[in-house]
């Protein structure tokens, strides 16, 4: 094994091989491709996972992280992903309880020194790997292969696919799972360690590793698969199985299977046996957890997996897998999301994307032969390992045990891409061996380091603001709808709705069932006042998804502004049917209710809103209104009492308020609440207008005289403020004349 690491000699110089140094290098490198997206923005996902998971929320129990999902959810709910991982929770938890709120800041370090530190810890999981694990008298393990290691570590380190894990938020998940697992398996190692001939076990270590692995799972689903890996490496490092020697003396019917050397290693059916049963346990505790049952996908999600043909879900599995290998190849086409027609789907075999399968497996039954037919042992037990570390972690998204909810997703290549780098140094170093231009190869491995450095740079820039990330997608998947979706959505946000109405558009153009790109469009021609095509487009969104509330409420305001209050009704009503804690819903009923005079139902409806959702302003104040302008002032005055006490800064509420103890003559103290809110908005002309009645009515006239003013020059076509301001005028008029 010496020998054949020493082939890498002059594209690894043995003055940076001391693993201290190689340690250094290999986690200086990861920070430099990454550390741009230290101070980036929430983007895509994490708004969800952070910002709107109530789980991060200090007054929720901790105790509820052991019964929701990632999002926030209840695991028992239809609509849950059953994305099962509490640790991660926890760790986003504790990052938002240290840094004092929701800041992405601290969360995007984690991520980056998360992916450092793994990076370093593959430097020792690699050289286990390569060399096969081997001790010397004082028992400190060896690394016979340290240039092979580092080199693999640092094609790891620099790996653009890796972009999303680190770059978003809720890539941790990701980054956590890994680090578990490759503790899990030096864990493993432990229990392997040799000190004779025979060797020995150690039950603690094997039952060490297994727990570890399960930590892995609790922070993503992919984690338990170390378990598989410590497996294959026990068999075929510990337990020196020649697959290829044993196929033949099966075939043979040669009963001589004790010499295959699988059974000489003693205590390897009791690992087997402890891994098999702890996996077991593990995975069906986590099945009871997440309530027996599969999450439920739609067909946008993953359409191959709805095709009604298994020919054709098998070409597109395999095509998707081709699309992963790609990804790892040539990683310069990356984009968030690869849904909704980005991918479609492959209906023939005449289809010439089927060259891509192929082409996959050539490569893979290729090197497959060589690692079961090899007759170096080293070279066989190399790209097996190689092969059981790419493909052992993909397999939970690779669709053939349950239907997962994505086409392709890098984020799942975080693991796998370790075996794909351990296999492509391989290739470097049999490259190395055959050639005399080492000289060439060292600098074909030097560029493919700088240009990864130099994508993982670019990306990581890209994944710092919604806007880049969005756009950076639009080249990539032009056909993809949520990508113009979310493009759309952005600059609706910002405000430029003419652009947005675009790409809504061509998002729905891509896919006539994009309910969601309906949805916002009919918000955004709501607004607009093109109310016609806004209730065809929802009216549209609610057949194609009867149980979108959010459709059917915004449906209800559109029928409202048209004036057909009965149907109105009846889309709220169905809104609340679909989403029972719905206060937004019950604060358009409200306003509804109020349009038709039908004030008890309105007050009903505003105060459902406000206990559903305490901070909800609108409600408040449409309430403290109502009451007052039917003459309800103690009401009116109890109500805003009672809306400031849970929301004490709100500067609207306080003018409410102090429009009602204006009117109930409670002078001093409305005229507390006024200057309140104009202290929180001093540029609101009506703030200054109603303090200015406030003093007329109460006799301070030079007070009234300057807030009239001012209110004037904030809004000269104030009509009531105009008029106001003209008697008091004349009355000072008036007075001035007496005076004289």
């Amino acid at each position: 094994m010496a020998e054949w690491d020493a082939d890498l000699d002059h594209i690894i110089p043995s003055s940076i091989l001391p693993p201290l140094w190689a340690k250094l290098l290999v986690g200086f490198v990861s920070l430099v491709c990454f550390a741009r997206s230290y101070d980036g923005d929430f983007v895509f996902d994490d708004s969800e996972a952070i910002v709107n998971n109530k789980d991060l929320r200090a007054e929720t129990p901790l105790g509820d992280l052991w019964h929701h999902d990632f999002w926030g959810n209840q695991l028992s709910s239809n609509t849950s992903h059953k994305s099962y991982r509490p640790l991660t929770v926890l760790v986003f938890r504790m990052n938002c309880y240290l840094s004092g709120g929701f800041h992405p800041l601290s969360l995007h370090v984690v991520n980056i020194l998360l992916h450092s530190g793994i990076s370093i810890l593959l430097v020792d999981v690699f050289s286990v790997l390569f060399g096969g694990l081997q001790y010397t008298s004082k028992g400190r393990r060896l690394n016979l292969a340290p240039r092979s290691s580092l080199l693999a570590a640092l094609l790891f380190a620099v790996h653009p696919v890796h972009t999303e894990c680190v770059a978003a938020v809720v890539g941790c998940a990701d980054l956590l799972a890994a680090l578990f697992f490759l503790l899990s398996f030096l864990g493993y190692c432990k229990a392997l360690r040799e000190t004779n001939k025979e060797g020995t076990q150690s039950t603690f270590w094997v039952l060490l590793s297994i727990l570890l692995g399960a930590v892995a799972m609790l922070c993503k689903e992919q984690g338990i698969t170390v378990l598989g890996l410590n497996a294959v490496f026990d068999i075929l490092v510990i337990g020196k199985l020649n697959v290829l020697e044993l196929v033949r003396k099966v075939l043979h019917k040669d009963r001589s299977l004790e010499n295959t050397g699988v059974l000489r290693t003693e205590g390897l059916l009791f690992r087997m046996s402890l891994l098999a049963l702890g996996g077991t346990g593990v995975l069906y505790v986590r099945w009871k957890i997440m309530g027996t049952g599969p999450p439920a996908f739609t067909e946008v999600d993953n359409p191959a997996s709805f095709a009604s043909s298994m020919l054709v879900r098998a070409i597109n599995y395999n095509y998707y897998y081709s699309l992963n290998a790609w990804l790892l190849l040539c990683p310069w086409w990356l984009c968030f999301d690869w849904s909704m027609g980005c991918i479609p789907l492959i209906k023939s075999v005449g289809d010439w994307r089927v060259i891509a399968l192929a082409a996959l497996w050539f490569c893979l039954i290729g090197l497959i032969c060589q690692a079961l037919c090899s007759e170096d042992s080293h070279k066989r037990r190399i790209l097996t390992l190689g092969l059981g570390l790419l493909i052992i972690p993909f397999l939970p998204a690779s669709n053939l045990f349950f239907r997962v909810g994505f086409v392709v997703a890098e984020r799942v290549l975080y693991l796998p891409s370790a075996g794909y780098c351990m296999l492509l140094t391989f290739g470097f170093g049999v490259l190395s061996k055959h050639t005399k231009k080492k000289k060439l190869i060292a600098a074909f491995v030097l560029g493919i380091l700088f240009i990864n450095t130099l994508r993982c740079v670019i990306r990581s820039g890209e994944w710092r603001n919604e806007e880049q990330l969005f756009r950076s997608a639009l080249s990539v998947c032009p056909l993809n709808a949520k990508v113009h979706y979310n493009v759309g959505k952005n600059l609706a946000d910002k405000g430029n709705q003419t652009a947005a109405i675009r790409y809504y558009r061509e998002a729905v153009r891509l896919n006539p069932k994009y309910v969601h790109a309906m949805n916002n469009l009919g918000n955004i021609l709501k607004e607009r006042n093109e109310l016609q095509e806004a209730e065809e487009l929802l009216s549209l969104a609610v057949q194609i998804q009867p149980d979108f509330a959010a459709a059917w409420m915004n449906l209800g305001i559109v029928q409202n502004s048209l004036k057909r209050f009965q149907a109105a009704e009846q889309s709220y009503r169905t809104a609340i049917k679909h989403r029972r804690k719905y206060p937004d819903c019950y604060y358009n009923l409200g306003r509804l209710y109020a349009d038709l005079n039908r004030h008890v139902d309105a007050l009903n409806a505003w105060r459902n809103a406000t206990v559903l959702k305490p901070e909800h302003s609108l409600a408040w104040n449409n309430m403290i209104i109502l009451l007052d302008n039917t003459g309800n002032l103690a009401q009116a005055e109890a109500v805003g009492r009672e809306a400031l006490e849970l929301i004490p800064n709100d500067h609207s509420l306080m003018f409410s308020l102090a429009n009602v103890l204006g009117k109930s003559q409670k002078y001093k103290e409305s005229e507390a609440l006024f200057l309140k809110a104009i202290k929180a908005h001093p540029n609101t002309a009506s703030y200054h207008g109603n303090l200015a009645v406030l003093y007329h009515r109460w006799g301070h006239l030079d007070l009234a005289k300057k807030h009239y003013e001012i209110s004037l020059r904030l809004d000269p076509m104030a009509s009531g403020t105009k008029e106001n301001y003209g008697l008091l005028r004349r009355k000072l008029e008036q007075m001035q004349k007496k005076n004289v």
